[in-house]
């Protein structure tokens, strides 16, 4: 069988030449480092300044410090998201501020009671030193996950040992198993699976074959743990460039009908532990998805959203689901539920932010340094029960000179970017040339599939994609290069049914 893979996977890399005429060049261990530090240079969501880049052999390693966990995540997935890295070696230290046992402990379990999709957790909290372990019992890994998540929103978390028992309830059988995950591959925008096979053996998964980026291999992994998995093992995938490009994509994006799309975006939603329990309505004409229905916090009405983007063959997602909760608590109880969250959290617990709520609606006022600190602040509110709409006024200091794109909900793997637009080029050419340099250093997007032109200062993409993430992608890689503005004419290649 192995002997056989290999042979399939040998036959694909002669195809992949075939089809560019030559192996893409491998980009130098320093190449790929100064890739890294440029995007953590242009992503404000990481203190780049603090952190290390050294890579061997394509495998990147990150050290240095950061005072929080969440920022840490951050700086990984960012690596991750850069051609060439083969995988991520994290070595930073959080130095997290020091804080007493049971002051940590009660603060991580008034923050898994006090999110909706946590607080019926049977989950176990003891501190020690910064350092935090969880035992309990959850129905499954994306519970698991997502309490793991939780804890490092909790200032003076320094690490997590995550010792949670998943307990499946039901046994099922491997090709279930099996099938499953290659359906929930197949339906992810977010890998080209076409070359991931996928093996089940007593509930242990073992995927090998080809991905395009690091990115891509951390989430098949995480999709592959469907019910009644007990481990997987992604050791065997391989990460070439050349698996990015679209004639190897086996048909991924063709014609999918609305029943099909529909039943990808329920199956998402079973295993989001935000959504399950509320299973929205779902209707879809020509790929375009109407979500409605009734869920109890606002966070959950956004996660349907992006779990429903997630899904190939989606053209766009209009989301009527109503945020419906037995008990809404006065203004004063639910304005100080969400300062009080504020403060528990370790990435803006220094802005001083003004929050007032009326029947429900909470008002966000103040200013910080960044669209990351705003939208996280906005995010940490969306989970507080009782909110059913945010007003968000938060200002930003130089809010002129940057734009910026949101990427990121608990179960997503791409960062958020917030990028600085101050200094660009006057020379329209070199702007042209830096652009396609990072259309070429990111690996969701197929630099020979898109056009550049700049004229006095402003970038123009043209050319045709096969989703709506790889055109965002393709606009975020162009404003890093620090043009004037950007004009995005590229085309999202629709198939007919």
């Amino acid at each position: 069988m192995k002997l056989l893979k290999s042979l399939l996977i040998s036959l694909i890399f002669l195809m992949a030449i075939n089809v560019y005429g030559q192996e893409t060049a491998v980009p130098s261990d320093k190449e790929v480092s100064y890739a890294v530090e440029q995007e953590m240079l242009f992503n404000k969501t990481t203190s780049s300044h603090l952190i290390d880049v050294s890579t061997v052999n394509g495998i990147v390693t990150l050290s240095g410090q950061v005072n929080n966990m969440l920022e840490m995540d951050k700086a990984v997935q960012i690596a991750r998201t850069v051609k060439g890295v083969r995988g991520v070696i994290n070595q930073i230290e959080v130095l997290a501020p020091d804080r007493s046992n049971d002051q940590l402990e009660k603060d991580i379990t008034e923050a898994l009671v006090r999110d909706p999709a946590t607080e019926a957790f049977e989950i176990t909290v003891d501190a020690n030193n910064g350092v935090v372990t969880l035992n309990g019992l959850v129905e499954s890994w994306q519970e698991k996950r997502l309490a793991g998540y939780v804890v490092k929103g909790v200032i003076g978390v320094k690490g997590i040992k995550n010792q949670i028992t998943v307990d499946t309830k039901s046994r099922r059988s491997d090709a279930d198993i099996k099938n499953d995950i290659k359906k929930t591959i197949n339906n992810d925008v977010r890998i080209d699976g076409a070359l991931i096979d996928v093996e089940v053996i007593e509930g242990r998964v073992y995927l090998s074959g080809v991905v395009g980026s690091a990115n891509e291999r951390v989430v098949a992994n995480a999709v592959a743990w469907t019910n009644g998995v007990v481990a997987v093992d992604d050791s065997d995938i391989k990460i070439k460039d050349w698996a990015r490009n679209e004639n190897l994509r086996m048909q991924k994006y063709n014609i999918r009908t609305d029943i099909e799309i529909k039943d990808a975006i329920l199956d998402a939603f079973s295993y989001d532990p935000r959504v399950s329990s509320f299973t929205p309505d779902v209707s879809v004409s020509n790929g375009e998805v109407t979500l409605s229905g009734k869920v109890s916090n606002l966070k959950a009405k956004r996660a349907a959203e992006s779990d429903a983007k997630n899904i190939v063959g989606v053209v766009s997602v209009k989301n009527y689901i109503k945020v419906r909760t037995a008990n809404i608590p006065d203004n004063e109880d639910l304005t100080m539920n969400i300062h009080n969250a504020l403060l528990r959290d370790p990435m803006i617990d220094r802005w001083n932010i003004e929050v007032t709520a009326n029947n429900g609606v909470v008002y966000l006022d103040g200013m910080v340094d960044s669209y990351y600190d705003k939208f996280h602040i906005e995010d940490i509110a969306s989970k507080e029960k009782g909110v059913v709409a945010i007003e968000n006024n938060i200002k930003i200091r130089d809010d002129n000179d940057y734009h910026y794109y949101d990427y990121y909900d608990w179960n997503s793997y791409y960062p958020i970017y917030q990028v600085d637009t101050r200094t660009a080029y006057i020379d329209d050419e070199t702007l042209k040339k830096d652009i396609e340099d990072r259309l070429w250093w990111s690996p969701y997007v197929n630099q020979d599939e898109i056009t550049v032109k700049v004229d006095n200062g402003t970038a123009i993409l043209s050319g045709t994609v096969e989703t709506r993430r790889e055109k965002k992608q393709a606009l975020v890689n162009a404003l890093e290069a620090g043009p004037k503005d950007v004009v995005n004419n590229i085309a999202v290649q629709k198939f007919e049914k």
